[in-house]
């Protein structure tokens, strides 16, 4: 989206370390790398942490989304720990996927937005698109899962799709 702008992905810029996500929420974690990203090249910078968050299991794996069944884990292992956690559990299955989007300019302002999608965890997997935990991320109101519906409609309805629209007015 981010229209009148041109985007550079980070892998264009060899000298940058990997970023850590060492905060305790995602706005720190995105935060954070707009920032590190920001001083290593001087450029706006616009980043992103986001994760599922599940009501019945105390709002994990949040944070640790992508490493939730360990260091170098795959989205396969991470979706499985939340089933087996979930297995035991009784109640309603409601969780959401947030967003939190950083922007840092160089005139030392910065933006911090979240955004959510909210959904079910469905028992087992269904679909083929999308990636993470989309295959177990249910959207009530259409009866499918995130791996399930079209690229068009998920980018229409997503908690990253919504961030960026919302940053886009600071950069209008």
């Amino acid at each position: 989206m981010l229209t009148g702008h041109e985007l550079v992905p980070l892998w264009e810029f060899s000298d940058i370390p990997d970023l850590e996500e060492d905060g305790s929420t995602f706005r720190e974690n995105a935060m954070g790398k707009a920032r590190a990203v920001f001083q290593r090249t001087g450029l706006p910078t616009l980043a992103d942490d986001s994760g599922l968050v599940v009501d019945l299991l105390d709002g994990r794996p949040g944070v640790l989304s992508a490493r939730y069944a360990g260091d170098g884990a795959t989205d396969d292992q991470n979706l499985k720990k939340v089933l087996f956690e979930l297995h035991t559990k009784q109640g309603t299955r409601s969780a959401r996927y947030v967003c939190a989007m950083a922007l840092s300019l160089p005139d030392g302002s910065e933006r911090v937005v979240e955004e959510s999608c909210e959904g079910e965890i469905v028992s087992e997997p269904r679909g083929t698109g999308g990636f993470g935990y989309d295959p177990i991320f249910l959207i009530p109101h259409l009866g499918k899962t995130m791996a399930e519906i079209p690229p068009s409609i998920k980018n229409s309805i997503s908690h990253r799709g919504k961030a960026i629209r919302r940053l886009n007015y600071y950069l209008s």
